[in-house]
């Protein structure tokens, strides 16, 4: 198995979602409303209380948690069949109006509380764009295995991914879109795509300046061929594109920009006759576009 080795990188891109990928009917969030009489759970509604205590919140973006039914809270999606807890979605999407960076006045800090493992349901979770500061990344996390959306993106969790979480990755065989961008990944470096192989409906994956060092150049076999969207920008890999990749035909969009890759764009990049966005800007690659990829 050929690898490339680099230096991991710690700037951070801004996200890419295509529009059309994930839609709320494929991941089947319910929301319970007013044309339901199912009301949360109150097992459900006492672990988001004891999520709420473990963050900080500087501009009170959980003040609507309050009251006995958690499915009206602001950022909460229920199943209106069961009112069960499925989404979790704290993204902070306030920008700070200079460079449309995250606002660190609307961020939420402190921990996340293993409350969070309550849900047996959830699978939507979104914490990015808040600031917890270099806090641990929850191992806990890689218990979630029914998720089928998780966004971790430029929360700012410290250390280094946690074992149980390395493992747990291919645990999450229902997962669609997967984002860590600048998580570090460092310790998984050696075995982070055999992982990411194990989950066939992978969608998309986002693994952006997450101080990855070796980019495998073989694969026994190719089984996330559902993937549309593939980004591994920032991450320094100093190698030339590997032979799987070819095999990723369904990919819309691929994203390998600020590494230090090299040798000779092959003619087998034409195989990826869905591909619409290549980028592969600031790299040593020689030669020209394929033909079959010409606009």
């Amino acid at each position: 198995m050929g690898h490339c080795n680099a230096s991991a990188s710690i700037q951070l891109v801004s996200l890419i979602i295509l529009s059309g990928i994930l839609s709320l009917e494929t991941i089947k969030l319910g929301f319970c409303n007013d044309d339901h009489n199912v009301g949360c759970i109150d097992i459900e509604r006492k672990a988001l209380l004891k999520l709420k205590q473990g963050l900080t919140d500087p501009s009170d973006r959980l003040s609507s948690w309050v009251g006995e039914d958690c499915c009206k809270w602001s950022g909460v999606g229920c199943n209106n069949i069961t009112g069960r807890v499925n989404m979790l979605d704290l993204r902070n999407r306030f920008s700070d109006g200079l460079n449309g960076y995250r606002s660190i006045e609307h961020a939420f800090g402190g921990e996340i509380n293993p409350s969070l493992l309550v849900f047996k349901d959830l699978d939507y979770l979104d914490l990015s764009m808040n600031y917890f500061g270099g806090v641990q990344l929850p191992s806990f996390i890689g218990s979630l295995e029914k998720l089928k959306y998780l966004n971790l993106s430029g929360a700012s969790f410290g250390g280094i991914i946690p074992t149980i979480l390395e493992i747990s990755l291919g645990c999450f065989i229902l997962i669609l879109y997967l984002n860590l961008e600048g998580v570090n990944l460092a310790k998984t470096t050696s075995y982070w795509l055999p992982t990411v192989n194990m989950l066939p409906s992978l969608v998309e994956l986002h693994l952006p300046s997450c101080g990855l060092s070796i980019l495998p150049f073989t694969l026994p076999s190719i089984n996330f061929t559902s993937l549309l969207v593939l980004d591994l920008s920032m991450n320094g890999f100093n190698c030339p594109l590997p032979p799987w990749l070819f095999n990723l035909t369904k990919l819309d969009m691929l994203d390998l920009t600020y590494n230090s890759m090299i040798g000779e764009l092959p003619d087998s990049l034409g195989y990826l006759k869905s591909l619409r966005y290549l980028k592969l800007s600031v790299n040593s690659f020689q030669g020209s576009i394929p033909k079959r990829l010409e606009i």
